[in-house]
């Protein structure tokens, strides 16, 4: 941004924009280009380091990458087996695609603002570039929607269609006719507010960290002082946020568990 036209509300308004491309009037047909490009390289480089380390695994004495892998792996097989006592082969890798891709578009968070809006500009040629997915309630909520799908995909294959039916109106007040509205209405409200629970957490959380990142930031081209005090409150800040990106991961990877293993259960 040009010098003159600093100050916080254009700065942080400028961080905040995304780049998108428009098909058609309604902001429905919106797609946040920066939000998609950003989870897909993230996605391809967690998952390619994955593919890489498990494709030259050997029984022996793990190396290092080996050895981190497999702490992860075991790591997310351990909270998934407290939670969920089926077989584990489809929702632990889910888990572990969950913690991973999330954590490292947290991450994005710590990459300075300032620096990456510069290659953005003049190495992309994109004015506008957030950078953090997870601060898109969009990303957020399409990854909460896809375990939505998955929980009620499950539910009716392991109750059948008409034992999925029967459990939306027939649970958890009782099977009698009268209660059946009451029961649906029940259903619905906690078939709506997982999802939204679950994308808003997330997005909340990084949303915030995201705006004080940037509240700093501004503050630190204020002068020598700002510079200064901006510096050592946005070192301590980075430091917290590890324990948040790290924190927001887990428990976006946990929910995710608890709600395939309650599509398991029957009321």
């Amino acid at each position: 941004m040009e010098a003159q036209e600093l100050n916080p509300t254009s700065y942080i308004g400028h961080h905040l924009k995304n780049q998108t491309i428009s098909f058609g009037d309604s902001p429905f047909w919106t797609l946040h280009i920066d939000t998609l490009v950003t989870s897909a390289v993230l996605g391809v480089i967690a998952f390619g380091f994955l593919w890489l380390v498990v494709r030259g695994a050997t029984a022996g004495v793990p190396g290092k990458r080996q050895a981190f892998v497999e702490l992860a792996v075991g790591f997310v097989d351990d909270q998934v087996k407290g939670i969920f006592h089926g077989n584990r082969n489809f929702i632990t890798p889910l888990a572990l695609t969950v913690f991973v891709w999330v954590i490292l578009m947290n991450a994005m968070d710590f990459l300075p603002v300032d620096v990456m809006a510069w290659i953005y500009e003049h190495v992309f040629h994109q004015h506008y570039w957030r950078q953090v997915p997870t601060a898109d309630v969009n990303a957020t909520f399409a990854l909460a929607l896809s375990v939505w799908v998955l929980m009620i995909f499950y539910s009716i294959k392991v109750k059948g269609f008409g034992g999925w039916i029967h459990e939306l109106f027939c649970a958890p007040f009782g099977a009698n006719p009268l209660l059946w509205p009451a029961n649906f209405l029940f259903n619905m409200v906690e078939y709506i507010s997982k999802p939204l629970s679950h994308s808003l957490r997330l997005f909340g959380n990084m949303y915030a960290g995201e705006l004080i990142f940037l509240l700093l930031w501004v503050w630190a081209a204020t002068g020598l002082v700002g510079t200064v005090f901006g510096a050592m409150l946005g070192v301590g800040w980075a430091i917290f946020h590890i324990l948040i990106v790290a924190l927001q991961a887990f428990i976006f990877m946990m929910l995710t568990v608890v709600y395939l293993s309650m599509a398991h259960e029957s009321h």
